[in-house]
C-alpha cells in the first residue's frame, strides 16, 4: 500500500504535534510504503529522507494566514496522487482541499486528518469553506483525536457517520527514562531551578504564552518556554515589561534528549492554550509519560480529556492568568498532589497513547478506505 501524507510543513524545517503524528505513522512496520509532501518554511524546494522516510518539500516564499506561498506545491500534489494508494490529508491546509477538488483521481483512497479546525482567520475560512465542504464530500474517512471536535464543528458533523476517533500516540518508553548520561544535567538543572515549570509549543497565539507570563507574577518558580515561533520577540517584552524576564527563560528549538532532560527537571507541564486550534496537546502527552503533572485549559477540544481534571492534570479557564497562577503554585506547593497528577499521567500516557496502538488503528483505517474505494462504494454521511 502506497501512503501518501501531505501536510503544509514538515521536518527538519519545524517540529510539533502534527509533524511527530506524520512521523510515527509513516515509521510505523506495517507493510506499507510512506511518503511526505510538504512545502519549505521559506526557500527552494528539496527532495530528503527524514527518519527513514522520503519527503518532498516544494519551494516556498513564506507564509499567508498560516498557509504556504508555494505555487507548486498542489502540481505536486495531483502528480504524486496519480502514483498513490492512499492519500491522507493533515487539515488544516486550503492547498489540499484545493488539489482534491481539482482532481484526485478516482483510484486513491481520501482520508482526512482533521488535526484542527481553521482558527483566527474569519476571511480564509469563509473563502476556503466550500472547498473544505468538497474535500470532506469526497473523503472516505475523517479522522479526528476526539468526539468533541465533531460536536463542535458545524463543518464536520454532516460527516459523522465516516468519523474514526483515534487517540495520537507516543513512544513512552522513550520519555519514560531519561539516558544514563542526561542524569547528571537534570540533577544540576534541579539545583539551579528547584521550583521549575516547563512548556513546549510554537510561539503563537493560541497558544497563550501571553498568559503564562502574565501567571509568572503570582509563581515563585521560574518557567522554561521550548520551541520557536513569530511572537518569541513580543513575548519577551512582555516578560521585561512585567518584570518576570529574569524566571521565564526562552530556550527555543531543542533536540529531543534536551527536551527530555527538561521535562525530567522539571516539577509541572504548563499547557496554557486559548483557542480551539489547540484541538489534542501532543505535547502534554510527552510530559505526561515523562511523570509530570499538568496544567491545562478547558478548551472545547480533547486538550482537557486527555489529561483530566484533577486525575492527571488541573484544567483551568483559557486565558485566566490568575486561575494558572494558582493552579501551578498549588502543584510547586503540594508534593503529595503532584505526585499523585504525575503517577496517574506516566500509566495514562502508556496505557492509553502508545505508539504500537495507535499506528495498528490507524492502519486499519487505511485499509477500510481503500476498500470501500476498491469495492466502489465511498462512505456516505
Amino acid at each position: 500500500m502506497r501512503i501518501l501524507h501531505a501536510y503544509k510543513i514538515y521536518r527538519p524545517d519545524i517540529d510539533g504535534g502534527i509533524p511527530a503524528a506524520i512521523s510515527s505513522l509513516a515509521q510505523s512496520n506495517e507493510s506499507s510504503h510512506h511518503s511526505v509532501l510538504a512545502a519549505r518554511r521559506f526557500g527552494v524546494g528539496r527532495r530528503y529522507i527524514e527518519d527513514g522516510v522520503p519527503v518532498a518539500a516544494v519551494t516556498s516564499f513564506g507564509t499567508m494566514f498560516s498557509t504556504p506561498l508555494a505555487p507548486g506545491y498542489v502540481p505536486a500534489l495531483l502528480r504524486r496522487a496519480r502514483s498513490t494508494d492512499v492519500l491522507i490529508h493533515h487539515a488544516p491546509l486550503p492547498l489540499n482541499d484545493l488539489g482534491i477538488v481539482l482532481g484526485l483521481p478516482a483510484h486513491v483512497a481520501l482520508i482526512i486528518y482533521w488535526h484542527a479546525d481553521i482558527s483566527g482567520f474569519p476571511i480564509l475560512k469563509r473563502f476556503v469553506t466550500p472547498l473544505m465542504r468538497l474535500a470532506l464530500e469526497r473523503a472516505n474517512r475523517i479522522v479526528v483525536s476526539g468526539k468533541s471536535m465533531i460536536d463542535n464543528s458545524e463543518l464536520l458533523k454532516p460527516y459523522e457517520s465516516k468519523c474514526v476517533v483515534l487517540s495520537y500516540g507516543i513512544d513512552p518508553d522513550y520519555w519514560r527514562s531519561p539516558d544514563g548520561s542526561e542524569r547528571e544535567e537534570i540533577e544540576d538543572l534541579k539545583r539551579k531551578f528547584p521550583r521549575h515549570i516547563v512548556s513546549l509549543g510554537r510561539l503563537v497565539g493560541y497558544k497563550g504564552y501571553d498568559v503564562l507570563i502574565h501567571a509568572m507574577r503570582e509563581v515563585d518558580a521560574h518557567a522554561t518556554i521550548i520551541g520557536e515561533g513569530p511572537l518569541q520577540p513580543q513575548l519577551q517584552d512582555l516578560a521585561q515589561g512585567l518584570g518576570v524576564a529574569d524566571r521565564v527563560h526562552f530556550v527555543g528549538r531543542q533536540q529531543r534528549d534536551q527536551i527530555r532532560q527538561l521535562f525530567h527537571s522539571a516539577g509541572v507541564f504548563a499547557f496554557p492554550s486559548v483557542t480551539s486550534a489547540e484541538a489534542f496537546g501532543f505535547a502534554q502527552v510527552e510530559a505526561m509519560a515523562a511523570g509530570l503533572p499538568i496544567v491545562n485549559t478547558d478548551l472545547p477540544t480533547s486538550v482537557p480529556l486527555v489529561a483530566r481534571h484533577d486525575i492527571e492534570a488541573l484544567t483551568v479557564r483559557p486565558a485566566d492568568a490568575k486561575a494558572l497562577a494558582q493552579a501551578l503554585n498549588r502543584i510547586l506547593d503540594e508534593p503529595g498532589l503532584a505526585q499523585r497528577l504525575g503517577t496517574a499521567g506516566r500509566a495514562r500516557a502508556t496505557d492509553e497513547f502508545d505508539q504500537s496502538v495507535y499506528r495498528a488503528r490507524m492502519a486499519k483505517v487505511y485499509s477500510d478506505a481503500l476498500s470501500d474505494v476498491q469495492q466502489g462504494r465511498a462512505a456516505r454521511p
